[in-house]
C-alpha cells in the first residue's frame, strides 16, 4: 500500500521465520525418511542374539593380557590375568615352538588360558609359515575375518580380534554366524557406542580393548630396511640386534613405535596407551565382561597395570565403582581414546 514502512528488523524477522520453518520441515521430513530406513533394515537384518554358550559365563570375568615374549606372558599371568594372548608374529625373531608348547603347560596350571594371536594379513605364501602355529591346535584371537571363518568352521576357538573392526550389531551377528566365540569390539567406539552395540547381547560375547597400543596401520614395506637402504627379509639384523625398538616422529613431536613383525610389515603403534578404567562400570553395568590390556612396547608396566585392573574388577562386582588404580602407574602419559570421542 502506499506509504506502508517496513523496518529492516521486521523484514529480517520475517526473512528468519520463513527459514526456521522450512528448516523444520526439512528436519521433520528426514526424521521420518530415516525412521522408515532403519525399519526396513532391522526387518530385514533382524539381530538375534547369540543362543549358544558363550566361553567365559561361568567366570565372573576375563582378564585378556595380551604379549609378544614368553617372559611378559609369565609376567601378566603372575600379576592376576586369567588369559594370556601371544603375538609370536609381532617382532622378530618368533619363539621356539617347543618353548611356546612348555609355555602353555606352565600357564595351564595356574589355571590361565594361552591364545595365540595370528596376523592380520596372510598372503597364500605365508600361509606355511602361520599353519605351523595353527597346529598346535590352541585358543586364537584373530583380526584375519577369513581365518575366523575357517578356523571357527573346523570346531577351533576363535575369537574375533578388534581388527574384524566390529563396529555395529549387523557385523556382530554375522561373525557370530561364521562361529566367533567373542567379539573384541572396534576400538573407534565410544563408551556409548559399545554398551548400544552389545545392548542385544546384553554384553555377552563380546571384549573391549581397555588399555593400550592399538594398531593404527600396518605398512607393507619396512620403514627400517629402507633408512638403511637394504633389502627387506635379508636385512633382518637391523631389527633383531640393531634397532630392536623402532619409533616414528611427527611434526608435532608425537612418537610411535614401530613393531618389525615376521613378515617384514611395520605395524605402527599408537602414540600413547589408551586407558579406558574411569569407564569400567559403566561397561560392567552393560553386561561387558571380557577386558583386553595389550602390551606390544617393550617397558610397558604390565605387572603394575594388570594387578590395578584385576583389583579394579574385583571391586566393580562387588560395589558397582572403582578408584582408578592403573593411571598412577603409567602417571599422565595415557588417552581416553574412542571411549570418550568419536573418531
Amino acid at each position: 500500500a502506499a506509504g506502508l514502512f517496513l523496518p529492516i528488523s521486521e523484514l529480517n524477522h520475517l526473512r528468519q521465520q520463513a527459514v526456521d520453518e522450512l528448516l523444520q520441515r526439512r528436519d521433520w521430513a528426514r526424521l521420518a525418511m530415516e525412521g522408515e530406513r532403519r525399519a526396513t533394515i532391522e526387518a530385514v537384518v533382524h539381530l538375534d542374539p547369540p543362543t549358544r554358550a558363550i566361553e567365559g559365563d561361568s567366570a565372573p570375568f576375563d582378564l585378556v593380557a595380551s604379549v609378544f615374549t614368553l617372559d611378559d606372558a609369565r609376567i601378566a599371568a603372575a600379576a592376576g590375568a586369567t588369559t594370556i594372548v601371544l603375538d609370536p608374529f609381532l617382532r622378530h625373531p618368533t619363539p621356539p615352538v617347543t618353548r611356546v608348547r612348555a609355555l602353555d603347560d606352565e600357564l595351564r596350571e595356574m589355571g590361565v588360558t594361552l591364545r595365540l594371536r595370528t596376523p592380520s594379513i596372510v598372503r597364500p605364501e605365508e600361509r606355511r609359515t602361520v599353519q605351523k602355529w595353527l597346529d598346535l591346535g590352541m585358543p586364537l584371537l584373530s583380526g584375519h575375518l577369513g581365518l575366523v571363518a575357517e578356523l571357527a568352521s573346523q570346531g577351533r576357538d576363535v575369537v574375533a580380534d578388534y581388527a574384524v573392526n566390529c563396529f555395529n550389531g549387523h557385523t556382530a551377528a554375522e561373525l557370530f554366524r561364521l562361529g566367533a566365540r567373542r567379539i573384541a569390539l572396534s576400538v573407534e567406539l565410544t563408551t556409548d557406542e559399545l554398551l548400544e552395540l552389545s545392548a542385544p547381547w546384553e554384553g555377552h560375547g563380546f571384549d573391549v580393548v581397555l588399555y593400550g597400543r592399538p594398531e593404527g596401520m600396518t605398512i607393507e614395506h619396512c620403514v627400517l630396511s629402507a633408512a638403511f637402504d637394504r633389502t627387506p627379509t635379508t636385512c633382518r639384523d637391523l631389527c633383531v640386534q640393531k634397532h630392536t625398538n623402532v619409533e616414528l616422529t611427527d611434526p608435532a613431536g608425537y612418537s610411535f613405535a614401530v613393531a618389525t613383525d615376521s613378515a617384514c610389515r611395520n605395524r605402527l603403534l599408537h602414540s600413547r596407551p589408551v586407558e579406558g578404567g574411569e569407564f569400567l562400570p559403566r561397561l560392567w553395568r552393560g553386561g561387558i565382561r571380557n577386558y583386553h590390556l595389550v602390551f606390544n612396547v617393550p617397558g610397558d608396566p604390565i605387572g603394575q597395570v594388570v594387578s590395578g585392573y584385576r583389583a579394579m574388577l574385583a571391586e566393580v562386582g562387588l560395589t558397582g565403582s572403582a578408584a582408578n588404580v592403573v593411571r598412577p602407574a603409567i602417571g599422565g602419559v595415557f588417552t581416553r581414546g574412542h571411549f570418550a570421542r568419536a573418531v
